[in-house]
């Protein structure tokens, strides 16, 4: 059954992080208009990662053993808020901070550890997740990609797709069949872990409706691969990359994908000579919504600083947190429409890039109907 949201604070300590974080974004992101704030998370900018690493802002809830800060995860959720609030372009870093570093920690060999991990504190090195195919989606246990054992290790053959920053990335972990066929599901998939330089990778990125190109598409081609590739167990990859989405799932990032949308419109509103009521209204519903979000992400991040694993809980925040994410551009867009108050062309352009990329966020991390088959399953209904 589904745990308990009780309502936390963050600590003190957590807390006192944060205006260190707004001093020095009050600097980095200076004169950065809203319309490419609102990329976030999906904003790659190397030089922003490292000076975050320099300041020990990636990893900082990871071992200092191997270059991480050690501070818990209410420290991390400070920083990811104030980061995602402000609309930090933090996507170079933002995959092998979250997913990929505590999956080698978990899973992987000590040299892995002792080589990736440090590398990615200090904002070094960035990974691509290799997940989804073509024809495959979210159904990940019918993956085709196939590596299959050679003299010297594996060698790897099939295509990977939606893959965020791949062209901009040092390494990958793919979730890939190492034995049966598709039609066996979880049975027989690994996790490799690998240079994206290896001769016989090809990527290309996508363009999408923005106009952006982070999304590609990934080719091996008779890939050679060492035998030390594989992260944790052969076999074992569908029970490690469940892990692997619980951690994607559980931050506040799957709820401040529109925020700097919202705030742009409100202060638009505070601005405005008229004060709508509706507008003033619309206003409170969404910031009332937000807040009760808020408290669920919080409330998982107490579980996972206690050290359980929420899963079902993360993905009900997620599901929760995307349908807002969805609302705020069309509920912002019809009432800009109702009181026919001009707005201001960099409200417009992030609305526009907002509305154009929101059905993503149903989509990335698990789509909706996914999601609530876990949390079906984890209530007990399946």
């Amino acid at each position: 059954m589904i745990g308990q949201f009780s309502l936390r604070q963050l600590p003190p300590e957590a807390e006192a992080l944060r205006p260190q974080v707004r001093a020095f974004l009050d600097g980095a992101l200076a004169g950065m208009p809203a319309d490419r704030r609102a990329r976030s998370w999906l904003g790659f900018d190397a030089q922003f990662s490292r000076e975050l690493g320099q300041r020990g802002w990636i990893g900082m809830a990871l071992p200092p053993a191997y270059g991480g800060g050690g501070r818990d995860h209410f420290a991390r959720f400070v920083l990811v808020e104030e980061l995602l609030a402000r609309g930090a372009p933090v996507s170079a870093h933002w995959i092998a901070e979250r997913q990929s570093a505590p999956m080698i920690l978990r899973y992987g060999t000590e040299e892995q550890k002792r080589f990736h991990v440090p590398r990615i504190c200090r904002g070094e090195s960035f990974f691509a997740i290799g997940m989804s195919e073509p024809q495959v989606g979210s159904d990940l246990a019918s993956v085709r990609t196939r590596a299959v054992r050679t003299a010297t290790g594996w060698r790897l053959n099939g295509q990977k797709i939606w893959t965020t920053n791949a062209d901009h990335c040092h390494f990958m972990i793919a979730l890939v069949r190492t034995s049966g066929e598709p039609e066996d599901r979880q049975k027989g998939l690994s996790q490799l872990l690998f240079d994206l330089k290896t001769p016989g990778i090809t990527i290309r990125p996508i363009e999408d409706l923005t106009g952006d190109r982070h999304f590609c598409e990934v080719f091996f081609d008779n890939v050679d691969l060492p035998a030390d590739a594989v992260i944790g167990e052969e076999g074992s990859g569908w029970q490690q990359v469940t892990a692997e989405l619980a951690y994607e799932r559980s931050g506040p990032e799957r709820i401040y994908s529109s925020i700097v949308l919202l705030d742009t419109w409100l202060a638009h509103l505070r601005a405005s000579k008229r004060q709508d009521e509706a507008a003033v209204a619309l206003a409170g519903r969404l910031l009332a919504h937000l807040a009760a979000l808020r408290s669920m992400s919080v409330s998982v991040t107490a579980r996972l600083a206690a050290g359980e694993s929420p899963m079902t809980e993360a993905s009900l925040v997620k599901d929760l947190g995307t349908e807002f994410e969805q609302l705020v551009p069309v509920a912002i867009a019809d009432m800009l429409a109702s009181t026919g108050e001009p707005a201001s062309e960099e409200l417009m352009r992030t609305l526009a890039y907002i509305t154009h990329f929101a059905p993503t966020f149903s989509l990335r991390g698990g789509t909706r109907e996914v999601l609530r088959g876990l949390i079906a399953r984890g209530l007990g209904l399946r």
